[in-house]
């Protein structure tokens, strides 16, 4: 491949700490169940509900900020002299190694039957063993010791194997795709999003005409005209719609300042934020604001959202220079899978070890900064999984 036209990507210091945010809140909002008093605002709304509780405005924030790195990773790979084919099969390893792990969440969300002989907290340590072995960073070695992390990798699927083959949830229900999880969900988007990206051409009227596509599928899913073809495409295209955002707004911030100021990109796009708040409240007419239901009021929404927290990130830490004050989560933003999945571990450990915490740390409104401090713990414990060596990248 020629990349004599392809410049040399370089990190962008608002991507990983809007990463690192949304992940803080990931994990602050998903330990709410074991708080009593959470004020309703700060919640999911209910499937019917007609509201954009603060929980679900993280999703597709991820969503979000998943298309924003989409460009700068492709340009990456193809910058190193990586075909398209080869970047392809990355693509779809990656997506699959979401499924997987998305499935595997969503079993254990189910429960774990007493027939695998095992209890839930442990078949979950276990599950989590597997995920390391075979999706650890390790050392680029040459000679014996690679054979030994290949070995490892290998030792991680049959792990898993096994524990799909035994698995039985509370009723007795085998493994089976229940839903596809959040990590599922994000792996179908990335896929799908992502080979639009590889093949079509750089130009951001490809990728606006691919978001607005989505954004019709939404719509046709909300208004009942899919028929079979509903959810075909998990959430209808509204999911991949918040990615292709994220695609066009890096396209947009990556454009020479010589050619556009940099002032005038982030008028643009705060520009195209109040644009999407002004659809949601239009098309509140026609759909309620749900996440559950995917409708287009919510996408409009948070996808407004999404732009104008972004563009203030931005103009905080790439403008200003403000990025040091993000350092107590930054390895939220740079091992987010890890990030993801440790506070699985965690609550596994709690259960086993019967830990019991006192009323007051399960009452809103200590309850919450218990919330708060739980998700600074799992980024800490982050921090020092990378330290050690131990960092999930797919």
């Amino acid at each position: 491949m020629d990349t004599s036209q392809i410049t040399k990507p370089v990190r962008v210091a608002s991507i990983d700490i809007f990463r690192a945010l949304t992940m803080f809140f990931m994990i602050f909002v998903n330990d709410f169940w074991s708080v009593n008093g959470v004020p309703h605002w700060l919640e999911h709304a209910a499937a019917t509900e007609d509201m954009l509780g603060f929980s679900d405005l993280v999703f597709p924030s991820f969503l979000f900020i998943l298309g924003m790195s989409i460009p700068l990773a492709i340009e990456s790979r193809m910058y190193k002299g990586d075909s398209k084919g080869k970047i392809l099969n990355h693509i779809i390893r990656r997506s699959g190694a979401l499924l997987v792990m998305g499935l595997f969440t969503v079993n254990l969300e189910s429960g774990v039957g007493a027939e695998t002989g095992l209890s839930k907290p442990v078949f979950t340590i276990i599950t989590l063993f597997g995920f390391f072995l075979i999706w650890n960073v390790y050392p680029q070695k040459e000679g014996k010791k690679q054979y030994l992390f290949k070995g490892l990798e290998i030792l991680g699927a049959l792990i898993l194997a096994v524990l799909l083959f035994i698995y039985r949830d509370s009723e007795g229900g085998v493994f089976d795709i229940r839903w596809w999880g959040i990590l599922g969900l994000i792996g179908w988007t990335y896929l799908i999003c992502a080979i639009i990206y590889l093949y079509l051409p750089k130009d951001w009227k490809y990728m606006a005409i691919a978001g607005i596509c989505f954004i019709g599928l939404c719509i046709a899913g909300s208004n009942y005209w899919l028929g079979v073809f509903d959810n075909v495409i998990p959430g209808n295209g509204c999911f991949h719609a918040f990615t292709m955002g994220g695609v066009l707004l890096t396209m947009l911030l990556k454009r020479p300042d010589t050619e556009i100021s940099r002032y005038k990109k982030m008028g643009i796009a705060a520009i195209a934020g109040i644009v999407m708040i002004v659809a949601g409240f239009v098309s509140h007419s026609f759909w309620i604001v749900s996440k559950i239901q995917a409708t287009p009021t919510w996408l409009f929404y948070c996808m407004g959202i999404s732009i104008l927290a972004y563009i203030f990130i931005y103009w905080l830490t790439d403008v200003q220079g403000k990025a040091s004050w993000f350092n107590i989560i930054k390895p939220a933003g740079t091992a987010t899978l890890t990030c993801y999945l440790l506070p699985y571990l965690l609550y596994s450990i709690f259960t086993l070890v019967h830990l019991q915490l006192p009323e007051v740390l399960t009452t809103n409104p200590v309850g919450l900064i218990k919330c708060a401090v739980f998700s600074l713990l799992t980024i800490g414990l982050t921090a020092l999984f990378v330290k050690a060596g131990i960092k999930l990248k797919i």
